[in-house]
């Protein structure tokens, strides 16, 4: 493996440590491989496209996505972004999605933020420390009752609850600001992007599932995930259809197996794994599916 794989592959090996905390689903015995999703999309209504490593790495669009967007379009397709991108508000991304060519509406962007924000209104009311670059503000978040998570260890001490969103500005002084915390005195961990990394222009980022399964392996809190592969993202998903389709006929293509891959086969859903894009370009996507266990039902190179 040349020394690009193999640091690409660092995500893949965390995956497999923490697989007892993801999901279960029930996979095929084989897949069928094509050159690009035109060629498998024809027996679905709906796809569901991952972002990352689907349409964009970091800021550039992956040739050709665009034009696939709107070929789905026009043959009838339903399409929808699910992404566990969580550092944004919505408008931040949809201004994204617009320079790098895409014209989906806010209806058709579904985010592992918004997950996370539907589920809030349910639990009691308490004052949550928040993992997220201070830059947009608290847009969207319930600002009396959020404080954003820095240097200051007393805020740490003080909230009633934890919300890892976006690891951006993370530091290791912080994570362990917060694993000192949460032994000393246990709180509820709301995971807002349950993505351990992410593909950007540089490489691969550290994202909050990352730091999550960190702070789960040295203290005893059970953190709870919105986001791929978790369920509740794609309730939300489906819950904007109307009617809400057979998940026979929906279609996640994503490049991550324990993510798009995992999420979708537990929703029943038929799967498609990019691979030249993302999280395993440049490795051995055979190899990574037989370790993993987790089966897609095609295998294409790009969108």
């Amino acid at each position: 493996m040349s020394g690009a794989a193999a640091a690409l592959a660092w995500p893949f090996d965390a995956y497999c440590a923490i697989a007892d905390r993801l999901p279960r689903a029930r996979f095929g015995s084989g897949h069928r491989s094509a050159e690009t999703l035109g060629e498998v999309c024809d027996p679905f209504d709906v796809i569901l496209l991952d972002a990352y490593g689907v349409l964009n790495v970091g800021e550039a669009a992956i040739p050709g996505a665009s034009e696939r967007v709107a070929a789905l379009r026009r043959a009838g397709k339903r399409v929808m972004v699910v992404s566990n991108s969580a550092g944004y508000p919505k408008r931040v991304m949809m201004a994204r999605y617009g320079r790098l060519g895409f014209d989906f509406s806010p209806e058709e962007i579904v985010s592992s933020r918004e997950a996370l924000l539907a589920h809030l209104p349910s639990l009691p009311p308490r004052r949550w420390g928040l993992m997220l670059d201070p830059r947009y503000g608290l847009a969207e978040f319930d600002a009396p009752f959020v404080e954003f998570l820095e240097d200051d260890r007393a805020a740490y001490d003080r909230v009633e609850g934890f919300l890892l969103v976006g690891s951006d500005g993370w530091t290791e002084a912080r994570q362990t600001r917060l694993e000192d915390a949460l032994r000393a005195r246990p709180r509820p961990v709301l995971v807002g992007n349950p993505d351990i990394a992410a593909p950007r222009e540089g490489g691969l980022s550290r994202e909050p599932g990352h730091f999550a399964h960190r702070l789960a392996d040295s203290t005893d809190i059970v953190p709870e995930f919105f986001g791929k592969p978790f369920p509740a993202i794609y309730d939300l998903a489906l819950g904007r259809m109307n009617p809400r389709p057979e998940p026979s006929r929906v279609l996640m293509v994503g490049d991550t197996l324990h993510t798009d891959i995992l999420g979708g086969c537990g929703m029943g859903f038929a799967t498609a794994l990019v691979t030249d894009y993302g999280a395993l370009a440049g490795t051995d996507v055979d190899a990574a599916i037989a370790i993993s266990g987790i089966r897609p039902d095609f295998v294409i190179r790009r969108p």
